[in-house]
This record gives structure tokens, C-alpha cells and sequence, in this order.
């Protein structure tokens, strides 16, 4: 099933054969009723993926950044961080992104006296890096706001499918909404101002009536200043999908091809912002990437609406696998970020969360803990103590294994080659059967690391009295 009219088929099919297309002819398309796809979103029931057949070439840009939400999308489902707070968490993007700037911008309220005063005390710190911009609703009145708090970058809420049109701007026509958008755009372009459209629900909008139009206009606005004009593509719902033959518009890799192919907007003006609904956020931020989006909005651990954000994190680590290398970002700063979350505000982080739950590198199946053993690559995915110092764990639980025990020992009293205890070594097996037995009582359903040392000062005592000074480090 193809949703693309004559005309953007044909266009498509040329783009894909490398022929110029002549984009000038596509403009807003009226219509008397909202178009909002119910074959696609019944509502009464999930989402349904239509494939359309067509497919659309990888191009990942040859600049890719992560962007930040944290204080603006990051704070509409938590309570507002504290200015001390903002300031810390902006100096761990700031480290995070490293001396190559990898965290572009980060992007927050204006409205409040915190806000102002948090935009006040993150811009003496001087750092050139994540800029600083600001996020206003489509008036001429917020745009002043922006004006006043001196941002050179501001981001606009530019509501774009029909569901917003027809229900939220009731009264006004597809034209009239979008020109709306563009007057207080062309405003800010005349202050000097890089505006950043966000057009939201883009993946329950008309692509071909309405988005790229609009995109269109905002490139010509672009070139008449000769000031650069963004395009933020907001999955607001976490409907994309990540893959190229999936039909519009929910398509993530056919989205950033029509913008850049009949829209003519640089990848270095298109940003994505994912939600993750369907837990599809990483997939459809890494697909915009892939597909000639420079630009994946973040925040730190995904905290965001309903179902969260992409994770910052996260796209650090897909951005290292694109481009083959970290390009100077500190991931070890992304565990102090973490800490800094559960000790300073309280917030509690799941222990099976990937790369900074408690979890993530420790492992409680004897099976995994013997090949672990053998060689510590077999169940790490990377070296989890040289880019987030953390070492590898096991937890002792009843599947753990005499394997387990050694693991433990090894790894919680750091020892290196040599050092090493063996699994089938007497004061293992000791401790290994005094496991069992609080196990097989149902004493215990694990075994706490303060239990394991009190049963390795029982059972290997030379060994504790000699090694005992590690177990701090």
C-alpha cells in the first residue's frame, strides 16, 4: 500500500536514480477534512505498519551531534530541577561531549524567574559547548522572551499533523496555520536569530501536503537572511518506525530523504527528536542518522514524557558504532551522571537500565560467570571498567555456580592474571557449598557482598588477611 501521491512517486523514483527534482511545484494542500491516516491509527487498536514497497538509500552525514533536552522535554514529566541542579547536569553534558563540542546544544525554558536564572548562571561558565538555546510557543510574544534572554538559537512549537490544525487551531485553514509559523520565524530571523522549527506529531502528518511545504518555505526564508533555519522533527507519540520500506508517515528513513530530497534542507538543519512509546526510540534516532539526519535530541537518561526520551547516553554509544570512534566524548563521565542522579536527586534508576543500571555488567548465571572466567569478553559487550569504570560483577544467587564464587572473589578484591582464584580451588568450593546450604534452608534467595566476605574471611582466611586491603578499591 503506497500513501505517496503520482507525483512523489515519480519524484522519489528520480531522486533514487540520482535525476534533479524541482521541488517548487509542492505547496500546502487544502483540504476541507483532517487527514488522520485511520487506516493507519484506528485508535481502538495498536498502530499497523503499511510497507509501501519503495525503498530509500543510506546516507549518514559526514557530521553527526547529539542535542539536549534535558532542561525542557527532560523536565515536563519529573519536577523541576533546582538551578544548582541545572548547573551540575549542564557541566556533564559539557564533559560528556568532550573538547569536540559532540553535545551541540541544550535547550530550555525561558518562562520563569529559575529558568532565566539557570540560562543566567550556565552561561557564565563560559563554555562554548552544549550552547545554550531556548524554546518558545509560535507568538511574536514568547519570541520577545527569547529576545530578552539573549539566545542566539531559539526552538518553536510548530504543530504540524491534522490532529493539531483542525482540533487545536480550530477555525484556521492548513495555509493559515503554517503562515502563522513562518511570521514569527521570519521575526526572529530579522533579530538575528537561528529559529529551529519543531514540527510536531510529523509522524501522523501529511508529509507531502503539508511538512515538506513548510520545509520549503523555511529554506527560502533561510537563504533571504542568510541565517540558518532548522527543522526538528518531533516523533511525539513514538509512532516512527525505523525502517526504509515502511509507507508514510510513519517512516523515520523516508521523512529525512523527502527533506533533503524535495525540501532541499542540509542534514545539517535536520534534527530528530524520539519518543519512546514503543520502545523504537533508540531504533528511529539511529535511522534518522542513518538516513541524513546531523542532528539526535537527547536527554539525559531519557527522561521525558510519557514513555521517556531517546536516551542521551545511549546515542552516545550508537554514534561511536556509526562513525567508528567516540571522537573525544567521556563516557566516564556518563557514570558520574548517573550517581550524581541517585545520590544528589534522589531519582531511581532501574538495575537492569542499560548502561548505568546496577546491572548492566553483572551477571548471575554460573554459566555466564565460568565463561567469564575463561575470558572476560565472552558476556561484555566492551570494556565496561576502561569507558565507564565500572568493572564487571556476578551476583550470588542459587544459579551462580562455583564459577560464580570465583568470579566474585576475583573481581571484588580486584586481582589480576596470576592472582586469580580458581573455581574448583578448596576455599571456593568451601564457600561455594556454605551457599548452597543458605540457599537449599531458604535462608536467603541471594547472597549479599558483605555476607560473601564475612564466608571468604571463614573459609580463606590467609587469603583475606593478604588481600583485605583491596576490597576498598
Amino acid at each position: 500500500m503506497s500513501l505517496l501521491n503520482e507525483k512523489a512517486r515519480d519524484d522519489l523514483l528520480k531522486a533514487l536514480k540520482g535525476e534533479r527534482i524541482d521541488y517548487s511545484e509542492y505547496d500546502v494542500a487544502e483540504t476541507q477534512s483532517p487527514r488522520i491516516y485511520k487506516d493507519i491509527f484506528p485508535f481502538e487498536s495498536p498502530p499497523k505498519m503499511i510497507w509501501d514497497g519503495i525503498d530509500v538509500p543510506m546516507e549518514v552525514p559526514e557530521n553527526l551531534w547529539i542535542t539536549d533536552t534535558t532542561f525542557r522535554d527532560g523536565q515536563q514529566s519529573r519536577d523541576p530541577y533546582t538551578v544548582n541542579q541545572i548547573v551540575d547536569l549542564y557541566n556533564f553534558l559539557h564533559r560528556i561531549g568532550g573538547p569536540n563540542g559532540k553535545i551541540l546544544m541544550s535547550e530550555f525554558f525561558l518562562y520563569t524567574q529559575r529558568d532565566r536564572e539557570a540560562v543566567s548562571r550556565v552561561r557564565d561558565l563560559g563554555y562554548e559547548h552544549p550552547r545554550i538555546t531556548g524554546w518558545i510557543r509560535a507568538s511574536k510574544e514568547d519570541l520577545k522572551i527569547a529576545k530578552e534572554a539573549g539566545v542566539d538559537e531559539v526552538g518553536m512549537l510548530a504543530s504540524i499533523s491534522d490532529y493539531h490544525i483542525f482540533y487545536k487551531f480550530k477555525g484556521l485553514s492548513r495555509s493559515q496555520v503554517i503562515q502563522k509559523y513562518l511570521d514569527v520565524v521570519e521575526e526572529g530571523l530579522k533579530s538575528g536569530i537561528i529559529m529551529r522549527a519543531h514540527v510536531e506529531d510529523c509522524t501522523r502528518a501529511d508529509i507531502l501536503g503539508v511538512v515538506i511545504p513548510f520545509a520549503k518555505r523555511l529554506m527560502q526564508l533561510s537563504e533571504k537572511y542568510g541565517i540558518p533555519v532548522k527543522l526538528r522533527v518531533p516523533d511525539t507519540l513514538g509512532l516512527g518506525l525505523p525502517w526504509s520500506k515502511a509507507a508514510l508517515p510513519r517512516s523515520i528513513p523516508k521523512i529525512f530523504y523527502l527533506m533533503r530530497q524535495l525540501a532541499g534542507v542540509p542534514s545539517e538543519y535536520l534534527e530528530f527528536h524520539g519518543h519512546n512509546d514503543f520502545h523504537l526510540g533508540i531504533a528511529n534516532a539511529t535511522a534518522a542518522w542513518m538516513y541524513g539526519a546531523s542532528l539526535n535530541n537527547t536527554t539525559l537518561l531519557g527522561i521525558g514524557e510519557r514513555a521517556g526520551n531517546v536516551p542521551l547516553e545511549a546515542m552516545v554509544f550508537i554514534y561511536s558504532g556509526l562513525k567508528g570512534g567516540l571522537d573525544g566524548m567521556n563516557t566516564l563521565a556518563i557514570t558520574e551522571m548517573a550517581q550524581y542522579y541517585r545520590r544528589n536527586i534522589g531519582y531511581y534508576i532501574p538495575p537492569y537500565y542499560p548502561i548505568v543500571g546496577r546491572n548492566f555488567n553483572v551477571t548471575r548465571a554460573g554459566i555466564h560467570a565460568d565463561g567469564a572466567l575463561k575470558n572476560i569478553e565472552m558476556y561484555l559487550p566492551f570494556d565496561t571498567e576502561r569507558l565507564l569504570g565500572v568493572p564487571p560483577g556476578v551476583s550470588i544467587t542459587p544459579y551462580s555456580g562455583n564459577a560464580g564464587v570465583a568470579f566474585w572473589i576475583n573481581y571484588f578484591f580486584g586481582l589480576k592474571n596470576g592472582e586469580k582464584v580458581d573455581k574448583e580451588s578448596d576455599g571456593v568450593m568451601r564457600i561455594y557449598r556454605d551457599v548452597l546450604k543458605k540457599f537449599d534452608s531458604g535462608e536467603a534467595l541471594s547472597i549479599s557482598d558483605e555476607e560473601m566476605l564475612s564466608l571468604v574471611e571463614k573459609h580463606m582466611p590467609e587469603f583475606y588477611e593478604a588481600h583485605k586491603h583491596r576490597i576498598a578499591q
